[in-house]
């Protein structure tokens, strides 16, 4: 909203900025800070601090979901889901975790590394028959992990063109109707019982039916916690690796035009500035990660009490300076000083982080090798961002070579 001489209104809301020139404080001792809703919460924003509180079985979110807790969000939504595999605790998350840990490890994942190459080239075959500008969203950030996770967990043409439609549903930011996003969520659901009824039925070689498999020999997981788990690979499989790509390559193309060569030259390179890009550009504009305090623990010699509600800001302790360099763009391709948070530590560490990584690196190397001209088309600074209740990407990147 503008006023009628053009300056901005004191109602406007300020301007999406790319997520990499997001601006961090300095990281410091946990305090409290007022949520949105009113209610208090203890920050903690240190490396070492968050690190702790990632990993402290102490620290958890089943009880962010109690029937008295304040309401997590305002608008239903995946993240969520108290049935989430992301939301459970102790035991139970570790024995919902045991059936994919197998699934996604390193071994795993370089067995798949020549079919996800081989999507990359037909997309980028694909690519070169467009007229530009190309849309690089709709011809490869987004196909890409659709595919990926479509031929991982064995899902037919009519899922995958329904998944964008449940994407947006499943991380609404709040602009959709809450009964449409109802609807489409138990559409989603039912999905996901379907799915896991026809691999009992007729069980393949694919991740569900893995995940039936294993689901079995842990006996007693309810039906509700598998279900959320089927929609949770759907929808994260794709959505964070879309967002990360398309972000990493808004930055490259619009502030980084001098790395591209590089990048197309060496894919051990390409996999170090993946590691980077992936560190310091987040998901979106979320301040952290929540858990609860099961009992008083002491942080970064702060004692945080038992009930409260601790917000661990990952995108500050990922440029900790006690840490990190203060310039940790400058060299995309240097080795991180430490392991980064944006997957998490600990028992929720991202299962699929490996594989995330994987289909960066192998999409980056190849379109900068194949597309060595590759620029952007359009002002970065007019982006049309695709938003959420966990990410933000270009809803469209505008690309010519």
């Amino acid at each position: 909203m503008t006023t009628t001489d053009g300056a901005p209104s004191a109602l406007a809301p300020a301007p999406l900025v790319p997520l990499h020139r997001l601006r961090f404080e300095e990281p410091g001792p946990p305090r409290t800070v007022e949520q949105p809703d009113g209610s208090v919460a203890w920050l903690v924003s240190r490396y070492t601090d968050v690190r702790q509180v990632l990993s402290d079985e102490r620290f958890g979110r089943a009880r962010l979901y109690d029937p008295d807790a304040p309401a997590v969000a305002g608008v239903p939504e995946i993240v969520n889901d108290p049935d989430l595999m992301f939301n459970q605790d102790g035991p139970e998350h570790l024995r919902l975790r045991r059936t994919l840990r197998r699934a996604f490890t390193p071994r795993s994942v370089a067995r798949w590394q020549p079919w996800i190459a081989a999507i990359v080239e037909q997309l980028l075959e694909g690519l070169a028959v467009r007229h530009r500008p190309a849309d690089l969203v709709q011809e490869f950030t987004l196909p890409l992990p659709v595919a990926v996770i479509s031929r991982l967990m064995g899902l037919d043409e009519q899922a995958r063109d329904r998944m964008r439609h449940w994407s947006e549903h499943a991380f609404s930011d709040g602009s959709l109707a809450d009964g449409q996003v109802t609807a489409a969520l138990e559409e989603f659901s039912a999905f996901g019982a379907g799915l896991l009824a026809e691999r009992r039925r007729t069980p393949g070689d694919d991740l569900i039916s893995g995940l039936v498999r294993a689901a079995a020999e842990e006996d007693g997981i309810p039906e509700s916690q598998l279900v959320s788990l089927v929609c949770g690979l759907v929808v994260g499989g794709h959505d964070s690796t879309m967002t990360m790509l398309g972000n990493s390559l808004l930055y490259l193309l619009g502030e980084r035009p001098e790395t591209w060569e590089r990048l197309g030259a060496d894919e051990d390179a390409a996999g170090a500035a993946v590691d980077r890009l992936v560190h310091l550009v987040p998901l979106g504009d979320d301040r952290g990660t929540a858990r609860h305090a099961s009992a008083d623990a002491e942080v970064g010699g702060v004692t945080i009490p038992a009930g409260a509600v601790v917000i661990a800001d990952c995108g500050m302790a990922n440029r900790d300076p006690a840490v990190f360099t203060r310039r940790p763009f400058d060299d995309l391709f240097a080795p991180l000083e430490a392991p980064t948070l944006a997957f998490g530590a600990g028992a929720h560490y991202c299962l699929g982080a490996w594989l995330a990584r994987t289909e960066l690196r192998i999409a980056l190397h190849r379109l900068a090798a194949r597309y060595p001209g590759l620029r952007l088309a359009e002002d970065p600074d007019r982006v049309d961002w695709r938003t959420g209740s966990t990410s933000r990407s270009p809803r469209s990147l505008a690309v010519t070579w």
